[in-house]
């Protein structure tokens, strides 16, 4: 069943370049523009980029031949002369594949259209599975959505837990227990596909600023069966000099002790705030102070956060898991920490919010990442 959402509404197109610059950077622009916008007229288009009638015109019959683009029917805009007709990205005639492996107890994968409409979905339970094993799963998996695709595939986006390094390289995951793996390459030789591989917050910080609400300067904190973060600055993703920017899970917050980490440190954050222990400290909390947990692990994330929201700046912090644990409680001792943290000028216009559909946002945002890299929007 299709899941309706919004159509995508983020592109910052720039004027043409000269030919000399690139022709894919020109039929880019086109494919973000009609992505961003809509359905428009080929003289529309030309308006709109600055590019003469011909440029575009021509443009668009390539995008045609090579399937990304459709006609879709005369203009209803009334102008002299004969209507124009209407050119759009070929929404529903291609198709991605994106793949969640930090979701708590499974991993997920799902078809998507170019809305980032989750059209068909599959799952499969990890249980206490590590290293060689969860890598057969997640071939297994990927094998069963591609065979139930029904339309060309751009490609494969995977979100992971953990450090992804040049080449889609799992350099460490310690929940999957991985190390050095080279995810990219496994899945493009299994499935003859393009393949891209991030961290799993990083997937999801492109779905909320591609796909939802999210502005030019946020940090979304991706909670599952691990924790970590993704950064928008400025409107660009950041990845930082180690390709680790927002791995804070492993962040040591206070120095009051705390449990040991499965990295070996104790007192990591994720000790704290990931779902499974929060659900175990949920589940042993004191009868006259259920919510507790909640509260504690909301002021520690927001300790972790304040020295990152202060130093970029940062406009927007959005919390993405699982609703009924980061919702309320959490999510308001975030917030308090926060502002009590910072600056009051930096507080003024600061937002805490939960992301939009969380149980999707990473398979959303890893379909945003072959689209990025075929397509040339995002």
């Amino acid at each position: 069943m299709t899941t309706a959402l919004p159509r995508a509404r983020r592109v910052s197109p720039r004027t043409a370049v000269l030919p000399a610059h690139g022709r894919r950077h020109n039929l880019s622009l086109v494919l973000q523009m009609l992505y961003s916008v809509g359905a428009m007229s080929r003289a529309d288009l030309a308006r709109r980029l600055g590019m003469s009638k011909v440029t575009v015109s021509d443009l668009v019959s390539e995008l045609m031949d090579s399937g990304h683009a459709v006609e879709l029917g005369p203009s209803e805009v009334v102008r002299p002369g004969k209507p124009g007709t209407l050119v759009d990205v070929n929404r529903t005639g291609l198709q991605a594949i994106g793949v969640d492996l930090a979701a708590h107890e499974v991993l997920r994968a799902a078809v998507l259209d170019l809305d980032g409409n989750i059209l068909v979905r599959a799952e499969r339970p990890i249980g206490d599975d590590s290293g060689q094993a969860v890598v057969d799963t997640v071939l297994d998996l990927v094998h069963e959505v591609i065979g139930a695709a029904t339309a060309p595939l751009l490609g494969i986006g995977v979100g992971t837990p953990g450090i992804v390094g040049p080449g889609g390289v799992v350099d460490t995951a310690p929940n999957l227990g991985w190390n050095d793996v080279p995810l990219r390459d496994i899945v493009a030789d299994a499935t003859g596909l393009p393949v891209f591989v991030v961290n799993d917050a990083d997937a999801a910080v492109h779905a909320d600023y591609t796909l939802g609400d999210g502005g030019d300067d946020l940090v979304l904190v991706k909670i599952g069966r691990g924790v970590g973060g993704g950064l928008i600055v400025g409107g660009q993703r950041v990845r930082g000099a180690h390709f680790a920017s927002g791995e804070i899970g492993h962040v040591t917050v206070g120095t009051d002790g705390g449990a040991t980490c499965r990295c070996g440190k104790v007192g990591c954050l994720e000790t704290w705030i990931s779902a499974p222990n929060l659900e175990k400290a949920l589940a042993a909390a004191p009868a006259d102070d259920p919510e507790g947990p909640l509260r504690e692990a909301g002021e520690r994330l927001g300790i972790a956060l304040a020295p990152v929201v202060a130093a970029l700046d940062l406009s927007e912090v959005v919390l993405s898991g699982p609703e009924h644990l980061l919702g309320g409680v959490l999510r308001d001792a975030v917030e308090e920490t926060l502002r009590a943290r910072l600056l009051a000028r930096t507080t003024t216009d600061l937002t805490v919010r939960l992301a939009h559909r969380s149980d999707d946002i990473v398979l959303r945002g890893a379909a945003v990442l072959v689209l990025w890299d075929q397509l040339g929007v995002a």
